[in-house]
């Protein structure tokens, strides 16, 4: 009985212990000091920064005001009015912008436009060199789209800018840890991979593409994560996107209710997408021995940060029972192990450069953040959300 209740809890240890290693793997590698980049020569092409807005009247005036203050005169920017209800078109045209209108209700979700907004590039004939993608209610920071696209041509991958939340240790507490996570994620976790010979994550918005990959990439889908897809498909077929640290783009919190709207998107889209491709993308690089591959794949099947603190719990509870049982002690001494390092490596990311976004206060309730998110696991195992929806939010200042 000891043989297999000690079998049983290393097989529990490797269940919970890997995506745990490979988040503190990503994490570890992610919080050294980032060096400058060299990419050679200012770029000399021709960038077309490309906005999807649904229903973005309200902020799509400051963003292209903001925008027009950063790139050179000439830029081509295109505005996708979306299945607007509002006066989007109408005011992005009065701002300075070219507009396109595409009215499909059946159609719902960026990919959509994003398809939509490239085919009207193509079809004017000057296609440029670097489409560089902005959502409605973003800000680029001073000197992201020259760099995002000399990045973009020199290395010919997709890239990426650090996209955060603004920090506002004035927000909600709940709000406060969910910036931090992006944190983790989009900078820390983002910028491991890619030192670790992996990819770096697409995230949406600050996106910037060579425009011969993306004139041929999958766009038009209902995906409610259309940046992960995008970032899978693209390392899958030989072009890994890189994270540029010169470029950055922010968006202003959300409050509680619609947070916790996107977070229920956003981790029900990962969610479905580690159910349905980390595994293949693993045997993919298996079969190509493409480390950037196999980096991916191990990233997809990592749970999102609240959920995989809830399963190490979870596991370890479970560990102590057969330990005490008569299982292996060693299996829980691993798994208790692999849980301390992520914590602590939680905790230098916050001291590193998450006190800006989360108070020590907002840190204490943690606990209270994993306890709030509940009800969105609970919804995956019921019914997964599968519609893209707006998150609506302030215009970042």
């Amino acid at each position: 009985m000891s043989v297999l209740l000690g079998a049983v809890g290393w097989l529990l240890a490797a269940a919970a212990g890997i995506p745990l290693a490979v988040f503190s793997m990503e994490l570890l590698a992610g919080l050294a000091p980032a060096r400058r980049a060299r990419d050679g020569a200012a770029a000399q092409g021709q960038t077309a920064i490309l906005i999807p807005a649904h229903d973005e009247a309200a902020g799509i005036a400051a963003t292209l005001a903001a925008l027009f203050e950063e790139v050179p005169p000439g830029t081509r920017v295109l505005v996708v009015a979306d299945n607007c209800s509002d006066e989007t078109a109408r005011i992005a045209r009065e701002a300075g912008a070219e507009v396109v209108e595409r009215h499909d209700p059946q159609a719902r979700g960026k990919g959509y436009a994003l398809a939509f907004g490239r085919d009207h590039l193509a079809r004017t004939g000057a296609t440029p060199d670097v489409v560089l993608v902005l959502d409605a209610d973003c800000r680029l920071l001073p000197g992201s789209v020259a760099a995002l696209a000399q990045a973009a041509m020199h290395h010919g991958v997709p890239v990426q800018a650090i996209n955060l939340i603004e920090a506002d240790l004035g927000a909600p507490p709940m709000v406060q840890i969910s910036s931090f996570a992006m944190l983790v994620k989009n900078l820390y976790r983002s910028r491991g991979m890619q030192r670790l010979g992996g990819a770096a994550l697409l995230t949406g918005t600050g996106m910037a593409f060579p425009w011969k990959l993306f004139a041929g990439a999958d766009l038009a889908t209902g995906s409610i994560v259309e940046d992960l897809a995008l970032g899978i498909a693209m390392t899958r077929t030989g072009h890994p996107p890189r994270l540029v640290g010169e470029a950055g783009v922010r968006s202003a919190p959300a409050d509680m209710a619609d947070a916790l709207a996107q977070r229920t998107r956003w981790e029900h889209g990962f969610l479905q997408t580690l159910k349905g491709q980390a595994l293949p993308v693993l045997l993919g690089a298996l079969r190509s021995g493409s480390r950037a591959e196999l980096l991916l794949g191990l990233h997809l099947a990592v749970p999102p940060l609240a959920l995989l603190l809830i399963l190490a719990a979870a596991a370890l509870v479970l560990q102590a029972l057969l330990a005490a049982l008569g299982g292996s002690v060693a299996a829980l001494v691993v798994l208790g192990a692999l849980t301390a390092l992520a914590l602590l490596l939680v905790v230098v990311a916050w001291l590193g450069g998450g006190r800006p976004f989360l108070s020590a206060a907002a840190l204490l309730r943690a606990p209270l953040y994993v306890l709030w998110k509940l009800p969105l696991y609970a919804g995956f195992l019921r019914k997964p959300e599968a519609r893209w929806t707006r998150t609506p939010r302030r215009p970042p200042q």
